[in-house]
């Protein structure tokens, strides 16, 4: 059993929509939006915002691929694909749009919980690796500031790269406040002068 991750679901066939909402119930999943096409499925997304969104490729308005790239971009979340077509084209569009799984039909309950496990685990990993890239980048960005800060000390002071730094760490610490803020107040005292 599923720990009650709820579910939006889009089939544009209502049997086999009723069908795989029975199939997700069984393995504990709480399907809390359906939607016949893509837009649906998106609207649905964005309001309800569920853990995951199982959907057709092929459907009215939207399609399935189309509405996963939509949804990767406003509230990501594992996206799998159900379609009866194993054209390279569709799986091609599929890893384009971000989707997480991709099942052929009919689906079973046996095709269903490992697509399901899969897709919360790489996006689980994606979400590491995207956090991680953000972190760095603010890092990077850090380590620019306090550098362009500790250049402006050296020329200005006539400091070693040592002294400089030890200066910004001592007012760091004298203030209570981030080294970055630190260097920004240096930079900016720069331009003023």
């Amino acid at each position: 059993m599923m720990d009650a991750m709820r579910v939006v679901i889009a089939d544009d066939e209502s049997i086999r929509l009723m069908s795989l909402k029975t199939q997700l119930e069984l393995l504990g999943l709480q399907v809390v939006g359906e939607g016949l096409n893509g837009k649906q499925a998106v609207d649905l997304v964005c309001r309800l915002k569920p853990d995951l969104a199982v959907l057709d490729i092929k459907m009215p308005e939207m399609d399935g691929l189309e509405a996963a790239k939509q949804i990767a971009a406003q509230n990501p979340i594992p996206v799998i694909v159900v379609t009866a077509y194993s054209e390279r084209i569709l799986a091609e569009r599929a890893i384009e749009a971000g989707v997480f799984a991709y099942i052929m039909k009919p689906v079973s309950e046996e095709d269903l919980l490992p697509a399901i496990l899969l897709a919360k685990s790489r996006f689980r990993e994606f979400q590491d690796l995207t956090q991680g890239i953000s972190d760095l980048r603010e890092a990077l960005e850090t380590r620019k500031v306090i550098e362009r800060a500790k250049g402006i000390l050296m020329e200005r002071r006539n400091l070693s790269e040592a002294e400089a730094f030890r200066r910004m760490q001592i007012q760091s610490q004298n203030e209570n406040k981030k080294l970055s803020e630190i260097a920004q107040a240096i930079i900016m005292a720069d331009r003023m002068l």
